[in-house]
Parts: structure tokens; C-alpha cells; sequence
């Protein structure tokens, strides 16, 4: 079992893009910011917002790129390489457009699914392989309407799916961390 050194939250930087779709991976770090305490601060030397702590021996940092979505690879490969961080010894938690509202899944590796986040992550860490929390923003049904959706602000129902999704996943935070993916998928991939 591999533990997870970084748990990087994808979202747009700026105050027009906080409430929208495609920052549910920054909802779910900031949540997972909450559960330990962490206070993220501004770090460029890493091109983003970072928090860092030791849980017994084991160190766990915490990354919000700064960049927009399709330069998020800057930001992990800057801090995985820093800090000697392997692929799968991170977690990179995004909105995923072919889950509905209140599905979350734990997958390792996999496409990029047209997600530019995740495809950039790809390019700059030469490697697809490492862990995903894809949180289900649900699809507007047609694909020409797709770049507005995930810049749209969700229903609250689907605010409400969507937050109870996050916290399904921070109550499973400490297994998720240890490496217990296949407990965690158990539990999460249920509902």
C-alpha cells in the first residue's frame, strides 16, 4: 500500500470561478484542509496555495494550483519533484462531468476524459498513474454546452448532492491517506 504525500484540489483561480462546477476538487481540499486544521497559504515557489503537517511519521502536503485548470501540472510536478513526491503517492480530486451529482469515485491512473486539469497533470508528470477522486458534477447533456456548464454555478440541489459527496470522502480521509483504496471504493462506489 502506497500512502498519499499530496492531495492536490483542481478548481479556476479568481472570485468568479469559486462557486462553479469545475472547483469541486478545491471544495474537496479545502474540506480536507478543515478536517486537519491546515491553513493553505501562498506559496509561488510551487505556483500555488500550500499546507504541509506531519501525521506520526508520515508527511502529508496539501496543493490549490494557482495556474488555471489546463496548467494545474505546473503547480503538482513543481511540488512532487521538490519534495521527491512519486506519482502514485498523489491524489488529484476534480469535477468529473460522467458522474451525476453526489457520485464520488477513487480510481488509480486512467484518460484524462477530456478534463484539461487532469490532461495537463498527465503531460507533466510524464505518467497517468496516479490517484483520482472524481467527483460527479453530472453532464448538461450535450457537449456543446459542456465549457458553460462546468463554468456555471450548480443548483442547490446539486450543491447539496455534491457537498454530501465531498463529505462521504473526508469521513474515509484517513484510510484514503494510509492507502486503503480498496476499502475506501468499496464504501464510496456503493451509492
Amino acid at each position: 500500500m502506497t500512502q498519499i504525500k499530496l492531495i492536490v484540489g483542481l478548481g479556476n483561480i479568481g472570485g468568479q470561478y469559486e462557486g462553479t462546477r469545475h472547483n469541486a476538487g478545491q471544495w474537496f481540499l479545502e474540506a480536507v484542509a478543515d478536517k486537519l486544521n491546515f491553513t493553505l497559504t501562498s506559496d509561488s515557489k510551487f505556483h500555488g496555495a500550500t499546507a504541509q503537517t506531519q501525521i506520526g511519521a508520515h508527511k502529508l502536503w496539501l496543493l490549490y494550483p494557482h495556474t488555471f485548470m489546463n496548467k494545474s501540472g505546473l503547480a503538482v510536478s513543481k511540488l512532487a519533484q521538490f519534495y521527491k513526491i512519486m506519482p502514485d503517492e498523489i491524489l488529484v480530486a476534480h469535477d468529473e462531468l460522467d458522474l451525476p451529482c453526489g457520485q464520488i469515485r477513487l480510481k488509480k491512473g486512467g484518460g484524462h476524459g477530456g478534463h484539461n486539469g487532469l490532461r495537463d497533470i498527465d503531460a507533466s508528470l510524464g505518467t497517468r498513474d496516479y490517484h483520482r477522486l472524481r467527483i460527479g458534477i453530472g453532464h448538461p447533456g450535450d457537449r456543446n454546452k459542456v465549457v458553460g456548464y462546468v463554468l456555471g454555478n450548480p443548483s442547490l440541489e446539486d450543491k447539496i448532492a455534491i457537498d454530501h459527496s465531498i463529505t462521504r470522502a473526508i469521513s474515509h480521509l484517513g484510510d484514503i491517506i494510509q492507502g486503503n483504496y480498496q476499502s475506501v471504493m468499496n464504501e464510496l462506489h456503493q451509492k
